[in-house]
């Protein structure tokens, strides 16, 4: 079935309910239901319609005059991420990676415009920076990002970062904000195969990346490593790309490509 003739099927409202939670989601002190309203072109009395509708099912919850995303979530993200099939084929995998480097390495699939990690493998050292399980990461400033840019959504760099549409977060002095930049980033990960995201995302931490296939040859995933910039240094780059790059193709293999 093609997505034109989907949308005869689609409920406006629940559709709205879905669009609600994804804000929130970007929003870790709330919004007000005038806000959420205003933000997603709903009409305020729809918006609180579907505010206290969430609200009973404990979707999300009320905080002062602010909405947040609600308790149940937990449940369910934990629950989705118990049952991502290729999860459970990449915990060996990242075992092995973690151990070859004696870094922390994760597991990260696509998740609308953003890279959500949903398996981690802790380094041994007591100094740890990855993000856990069900973090949502932003795809410019990120290795896993950068990968599923790169390799999975290259012809949708425009739409994401072009003209009208919101500037990224510049979250420490290196990360990359501009269209150019950002495309260019792009090119030079898919020449080389791997990401990198050298203080990008928080200073003092590198991070790389690279893709995992499935099948039909799409990016289902990506593997990835993090760790202090004093462990990972620049120097150790190539042996490090080697490595994810590796496992990366292991993965690859076990679905199928």
């Amino acid at each position: 079935m093609s997505i034109p003739s989907q949308e005869r099927y689609v409920i406006p409202n629940l559709r709205n309910a879905c669009r609600i939670l994804k804000l929130l989601g970007d929003k870790p002190d709330g919004l007000k239901a005038a806000d959420i309203g205003r933000a997603l072109k709903i009409p305020v009395t729809t918006t609180l319609r579907i505010m206290t509708t969430l609200h009973l099912e404990g979707l999300v919850r009320k905080n002062g005059t602010h909405f947040e995303l609600g308790p149940v979530l937990i449940q369910l993200g934990n629950a989705s991420l118990a049952g991502t099939e290729i999860r459970t084929a990449a915990l060996p995998v990242l075992e092995k990676l973690t151990g070859k480097t004696d870094e922390t390495s994760h597991l990260a699939i696509p998740c609308d415009n953003r890279s959500l990690i949903v398996a981690v493998q802790d380094s041994p050292h007591p100094l740890r920076a990855a993000s856990r399980p069900g973090f949502l990461a932003e795809l410019h400033c990120s290795s896993t990002g950068k990968t599923l840019l790169a390799f999975l959504h290259f012809e949708r760099i425009a739409e994401f970062y072009g003209p009208g549409t919101p500037r990224p977060t510049k979250r420490t002095p290196k990360t990359l904000t501009s269209l150019a930049e950002i495309k260019r980033e792009a090119e030079l990960t898919r020449k080389r195969g791997f990401s990198l995201d050298d203080e990008e995302f928080a200073p003092g931490i590198r991070c790389l990346a690279a893709p995992v296939y499935n099948s039909d040859g799409t990016v289902a995933a990506v593997i990835g490593i993090t760790a202090s910039t004093v462990r990972f240094t620049k120097e150790r780059i190539p042996e490090m790309a080697a490595k994810v790059q590796a496992c990366a193709a292991e993965l690859s293999r076990h679905l199928g490509y």
